[in-house]
């Protein structure tokens, strides 16, 4: 037998026990507890029934009254019941608690004429009409409790099958008893008409009890059944009671009376003591497979056996020599008759079953055989009994040749466990709370290949249905899909989030203590200017190539991703090897040649030739390192690798992240340092080279924060790229700057103040249009005494714009100076376009001034440039005398610096302004010409304000 074979063949035990859950038709501890407490009381009235009680009083006490209470017992439980549940149920327990209460009322007054009175009963009292008042409530609640027919001809079936039931007991009944009670013998026609209607009602309960029985409700089908004994005890005792032999003997607290006693507790029971089934449960159909054909059987013989009846009670006059009496006559016609029609009825209604059973089987099996599923019934020991047609089309193989194969061979061997594992824990799980189950594998196809078949499994008869269908394609577009969402599109290497995933993975497991596991983050320099000459296309082009060669330069079980835009990631995986130092020095090999592998020639577009660089940061995992550190640390490498000169590789080290964290709390607290005032303005003296006398202050913002700590602009501003704020900076200082400008103009010291400003900051559409104009004209800054210095390299700087922009500031008098000359991208087209009047000389250029031959000789041919244009010059960083002779020799006009004085507040400034002069070393005056200092050259002339 195959595994799938072996798992259909093993039955849960207990039918679902093992699922968990508990059965729902169990009573529980309660419902046990009153059963005992029933079977007690039960027990002890007979055993006083049977005693006597011990006393002819008590007896007719307990005969009486006790009926009288267990009957009114069985109507306040039906009542309080039918109160409380609200169904289709809820008027057959209301019908139940009246007619007990009848019963209740009956026996009530016997006792009263026994017991009070010490009378006898008469023949006809009020307590007739109460026990006959009992019958027609419980006929019609059972009734209701009935299973509705759902045509008209079940209901005509249903009061045949009544008729039939209650025909041949009233046949048989009159044959025995009450044809000789039909007989008045000078009794009154009222007594003679009572002694008949409590066999007759009887008859008609028993009727409707027996025909209940085979038709009854599946909802609560416990409590009725136990409604339906205790209502039947009760009849059995009135028959007997209802008996001349019984009648003429009977005394109340008799064992009789046990029963009446016992029927009406029990149905006082029935709705409570037993669990209560939802109507909307449904049976599971293992549970009355076995007990359906039983029950059917006995419904279908119901008929014949009442005829039966019927034809004992005409037998029974024949044999006993008596006259066949009309009634009975007339019954067994009726009942003959009645049968007679009910088989016509049953024929003719099989006829038309059997017609829509046809069709329905004609259109099922077309639905079957035209489906595009595959249907495979599977028997217990695993063989395939019925394969739909469609298992040509999707599996490539005729349904005969599957028929009779095991399923075990259709299934991969990979699945095969999967699919065991999940048809067991299927069959162990009851079938109300698992109807069906889902599994997916793959079936092996007539083409040779395995193809991933979805299957939705009912049960059948101990085995399994399968309603299968192909779902290849669409586990190759999931396969796809998730490709994709692991996957960089442009490249095809793994993203970030599926190279994280796998430095997660290894750093867990076997590896976890594998220190020689490294990562590495790559960026492209120069990527950004391969975009800006060449486009979008080219650099797509770069990247793909790039991806290649990275993918080829790593091993086999190491992985190459691509973080985004020009980032890309490699994983090393260790070897094992204990020795760290050799370990590290492999991998920086492997960098270094990488980035030697990314730093060849690209031909991209056509044809073109392009060179980028790689900066390469190297990060080793740590014992107990996560995946989120390992990969900062390797992003601070590499961020530590472009600072320090771009190209080349840099392993990680832990001061890196004490900067990173360093740098973070020095922006964090940036951004309040200008709300709470902790910025202030210094100047520093520009002096002129000739005369020594200050010409211009050089505007300069410091931070002291609020630990005490002097920061210069070169510390605070690259510890942000907060450009927002950087700008909240930039109109600080220029408001300062102007308003303290124009504060010592109205004390007499009118020296120019220089601001510098970049030129992407006076072409940022955040700063206001025309807010220096509105600076000038609100401080009432006189013409000339601002100097703007324009401090921007970026060659993506529209020149256009920013010479419209300067000659509308030089027309107000401001001076433009031309920072950094001699580093960076300033070159000879921004002095060509560009309106500027004052040439500052870079640092670098000042610096080897004294020491260097060559260097002198490049900055004596910039200082040559400037004079020939008209422009003024000013060297920054003068720091030594040497160097304040030098540029003097050249031809320099002015210099600040370290030379002649540092960074001044405004008390020390205009102490400076007063004394107006420093002393110039050296003997020999430098040439500077006739022009007075600061001025606008001949080509673009200052209108006059």
């Amino acid at each position: 037998m195959s595994a799938p074979g072996a798992v259909l063949a093993r039955r849960p035990v207990g039918g679902g026990g093992d699922s968990g859950h508990p059965d729902p038709g169990r009573p529980g501890f309660g419902s046990l507890l009153a059963q005992v407490a029933l079977v007690v009381i039960c027990a002890g009235y007979t055993t006083g029934a049977s005693l006597g009680w011990g006393s002819p009083q008590l007896a007719l006490f307990m005969g009486d009254f006790g009926l009288s209470a267990a009957a009114l017992t069985a109507a306040v439980s039906c009542f309080l019941y039918g109160r409380a549940h609200r169904g289709s149920a809820r008027p057959a327990w209301l019908l139940f608690a009246f007619s007990s209460f009848m019963a209740s009322a009956g026996n009530a007054v016997w006792g009263w004429y026994e017991v009070v009175l010490r009378t006898e009963v008469p023949d006809s009292s009020i307590a007739d009409l109460f026990f006959l008042l009992f019958a027609p409530p419980a006929i019609v609640g059972l009734l209701v409790l009935a299973k509705k027919p759902v045509t008209r001809a079940g209901w005509v079936c249903l009061a045949l099958d009544a008729w039939l039931i209650g025909g041949s007991l009233l046949t048989l009944s009159w044959s025995l008893a009450l044809a000789r009670t039909a007989h008045f013998q000078n009794e009154p026609v009222a007594q003679a008409a009572l002694s008949l209607a409590y066999p007759l009602l009887d008859i008609v309960l028993v009727s409707m009890v027996l025909v209940l029985h085979f038709r009854r409700s599946q909802a609560n089908r416990s409590a009725t059944n136990t409604a339906i004994a205790a209502l039947a005890l009760t009849v059995l005792c009135d028959a007997l009671f209802t008996s001349p032999l019984l009648r003429e003997n009977y005394a109340s607290g008799q064992l009789l009376d046990a029963g009446w006693f016992a029927g009406s507790l029990l149905l006082a029971y029935a709705p409570w003591g037993v669990r209560r089934i939802p109507d909307s449960a449904v049976t599971p159909r293992g549970q009355w497979l076995h007990s359906r054909p039983v029950a059917g059987s006995l419904a279908a013989l119901t008929p014949y056996l009442a005829a039966a009846v019927c034809t004992l009670g005409i037998l029974y006059n024949v044999v006993e020599g008596r006259r066949v009496d009309r009634v009975v006559v007339l019954t067994g016609c009726t009942v003959v008759l009645a049968l007679v029609v009910r088989q016509g009825i049953m024929l003719l209604d099989n006829i038309a079953l059997t017609h829509e059973l046809a069709q329905k089987e004609n259109h099922f099996r077309s639905l079957v055989q035209g489906s595009s599923d595959v249907i495979m019934i599977a028997a217990p020991s695993g063989i395939l009994r019925y394969v739909s047609p469609a298992a040509s089309g999707v599996y490539g193989r005729d349904a005969e040749e599957l028929i009779g194969s095991e399923l075990a061979s259709l299934i991969h061997p990979e699945d095969l466990g999967a699919v065991v594992h999940e048809v067991r824990r299927f069959l162990a799980v009851s079938p109300a709370d698992e109807p069906t189950t889902r599994i997916e594998c793959r079936f092996r196809s007539g083409r040779g290949d395995w193809l991933n078949v979805e299957s939705t499994v009912n049960r059948h008869q101990g085995g399994l249905i399968f309603n299968s269908r192909d779902v290849t394609e669409r586990v190759r577009l999931q396969a796809q899909l998730q490709h994709n969402a692991e996957h960089d599109p442009l490249t095809d290497l793994p993203n970030r989030a599926l190279f994280t995933r796998r430095v997660r993975q290894a750093l867990s497991g076997r590896r976890a203590s594998d220190a020689g596991t490294a990562v590495l983050f790559i960026d492209l320099d120069g990527f950004k200017g391969v975009n800006d000459r060449l486009g979008h296309q080219a650099g797509d082009d770069l990247l793909v190539q790039a991806a290649r060669r990275l993918h080829d330069s790593v091993r086999a079980g190491d992985t190459a991703a691509r973080l985004g835009g020009d980032e890309f990631a490699a994983l090393i995986l260790g070897d094992g090897g204990r020795d760290q130092g050799a370990r590290q020095k492999q991998v920086q090999e492997i960098a270094d040649r990488l980035r030697l592998t990314l730093s060849r020639p690209y031909r991209v577009d056509g044809g073109n030739e392009v060179r980028v660089a790689a900066s390469i940061g190297v990060a080793f995992a740590e014992p107990g390192i996560g995946a989120g550190d390992l990969l900062r640390n390797a992003d601070l490498a590499m961020y530590r690798a472009k600072a320090a000169g771009k190209d080349r590789v840099e392993l990680y080290a832990p001061q890196m992240q004490a900067e990173v964290v360093r740098r973070t709390e020095l922006a964090a607290r940036l951004r309040t340092a200008l709300h709470d005032g902790e910025f202030a303005l210094l100047h520093q003296p520009v002096v002129d080279l000739a005369t020594g006398r200050i010409s211009a202050v050089s505007a300069q913002a410091r931070w002291r924060s609020a630990q005490g700590i002097l920061f210069t602009p070169a510390e605070y501003l690259r510890v942000t790229d907060d450009s927002e704020r950087t700008a909240d900076l930039g109109r600080w200082l220029l408001e300062e700057a102007v308003e303290q400008a124009a504060e010592r103009a109205g004390t007499g010291h009118r020296t120019p103040v220089s601001i510098r400003l970049s030129a992407r900051r006076l072409l940022d559409r955040s700063l206001p249009l025309g807010s220096i104009e509105s600076l000038l004209t609100r401080h009432g800054l006189p013409s000339g005494s601002l100097i703007v210095e324009l401090a921007d390299s970026d060659p993506r700087i529209p020149l256009d714009e920013l010479e419209q922009r300067l000659v509308t500031l030089r027309r107000l008098g401001v001076r433009i100076a031309l920072d950094g000359f001699g580093s960076g991208h300033v070159a000879i087209n921004a002095l060509r376009r560009l309106p500027v009047d004052i040439l500052k000389l870079d640092r670098g250029l000042v610096e080897g001034v004294v020491e260097s031959a060559r260097l002198r000789k490049i900055t004596r041919g910039v200082l040559r440039i400037a004079d020939e244009l008209g422009m003024q010059t000013v060297a920054e960083g003068v720091d030594v005398p040497e160097q304040v002779v030098a540029l003097r020799a050249m031809g320099c006009t002015h210099a600040q610096g370290m030379a002649f004085s540092g960074p001044l507040d405004e008390y020390r400034l205009r102490r400076a302004l007063v004394r107006d002069e420093f002393p110039l070393p050296g003997a020999v005056p430098a040439r500077v010409g006739n022009r007075p200092p600061f001025r606008s050259h001949t080509e673009t002339p200052v209108p006059p304000t």
